[in-house]
């Protein structure tokens, strides 16, 4: 079975610094329709005008990730971490007994758009950590983030993998989830068909009870890939 959510269908919010559109119940927004995938509790695409950004904050017992489409964040955090995430790399964040943090957008003239991601642990009350990696920008499904760091991926404390998918026109790419697995796609620029279904920036999918799922590029695209209990 595969259930599209379609980019416009997503929850709006407008905060003048900030412009979201939230796949998931998240703050202001709920819809018992869409409380998540799985473990995957929330997709978030925020734009943050320039200057702006979240100030300090806490989370507790949470694996956040951050996925930059254009600008660069400027992070700060308890454990002593001072960073910048630009386009293109992926931040994994577990914030386990607690950690508090900051994202800004440091440019004074480009905005930063993002993507806010939040997937429950398996595992409450571990030592919180920090990680950041630029992966190789290859045609198909790149690893980026699993349960055993595997592939030189970052390790999430979740039995929960994530791809890369970058495909160009006409080219394929195939995903076999295990027997139970659910899949979450996340079209993050382009377009592209997901076992038939045609996907648009910012649409996603659910796919359930699929022995594959076949990718192709309706042009060239980019997407994430959510391999989930």
């Amino acid at each position: 079975m595969i259930e599209v959510r379609p980019s416009e269908t997503r929850g709006p919010a407008d905060h003048g610094w900030l412009q979201s559109r939230h796949t998931f119940s998240f703050a202001g927004y709920y819809d018992p329709r869409y409380m998540g995938v799985s473990a995957l509790r929330v997709i978030n695409d925020d734009k943050v005008v320039p200057g702006a950004g979240f100030a300090t904050h806490s989370h507790q017992d949470m694996e956040i990730i951050s996925y930059v489409k254009r600008g660069t964040i400027a992070h700060k955090d308890s454990m002593g971490n001072t960073e910048e995430l630009p386009a293109g790399e992926f931040q994994l964040m577990s914030a386990g007994t607690g950690v508090t943090h900051s994202e800004y957008n440091p440019s004074s003239s480009e905005p930063l758009e993002f993507l806010q991601i939040w997937i429950q642990p398996n595992e409450l009350g571990i030592e919180p950590g920090y990680q950041q990696k630029r992966f190789p920008r290859e045609s198909g499904l790149q690893l980026v983030i699993s349960p055993d760091g595997r592939d030189d991926s970052l390790r999430i404390h979740q039995d929960a993998s994530l791809y890369q998918l970058l495909l160009g026109a006409e080219e394929t790419a195939t995903h076999a989830p295990a027997s139970g697995r659910s899949v979450y796609v996340h079209v993050v620029a382009g377009e592209i068909s997901v076992n038939g279904e045609i996907l648009r920036e910012g649409d996603g999918a659910t796919l359930t009870e699929q022995d594959a799922i076949l990718f192709v590029g309706r042009e060239a695209g980019e997407a994430l890939v959510f391999d989930l209990p």
